[in-house]
């Protein structure tokens, strides 16, 4: 039996990507952001999630450096990774769908130092998806120790 992958596909612009599922808590309408003073650009604030503060970071502000346009089908997909949990605002949280392994191509340009979140590229029919790996992502992100560490004087004093 070939090997899948399951994931969320999601769209930020005109492009798709996946998440493998296991790091995806739940899909949210976009609601309730408190926005936060001096936090990096891609920060539109914080939410509570099933009574946890978390994060929101807009997908397109970090993949295109442009602020995403909400409308009704704007999702947040609230991931959870070791460093910590996130809210992250997509156009369209589409479906879940298993991606057999040998559909799955490494990326040329995972060398490339400000993607390397990208872990590869899932070649379907008439889709192409890219694949993101939310640890490496949150990892990458400019300020994140800083989020992290406000984020905990949240959990503190709540």
């Amino acid at each position: 039996m070939e090997e899948m992958n399951k994931v969320v596909v999601f769209q930020v612009g005109n492009e798709e990507y996946a998440i493998p599922i296991h790091f995806v808590m739940s899909i949210e309408k976009v609601e309730g952001i408190t926005p936060i003073p001096h936090l990096p650009a891609y920060v539109n604030g914080i939410t509570r999630v099933r009574d946890e503060l978390i994060p929101v970071v807009d997908f397109e502000r970090i993949l295109y450096n442009r602020s995403f346009k909400a409308n009704e089908s704007t999702k947040m997909i609230v991931l959870q990774t070791e460093m910590l949990s996130i809210g992250v605002i997509v156009s369209d949280a589409k479906e879940i769908i298993d991606i057999p392994s040998d559909k799955l191509k490494q990326l040329g340009l995972l060398a490339y130092q400000k993607t390397t979140y990208f872990t590869g590229v899932a070649n379907l029919d008439s889709r192409v998806i890219t694949m993101i790996d939310p640890s490496i992502l949150v990892q990458s992100l400019d300020g994140i120790r800083e989020i992290q560490e406000f984020m905990k004087t949240q959990k503190e004093t709540a």
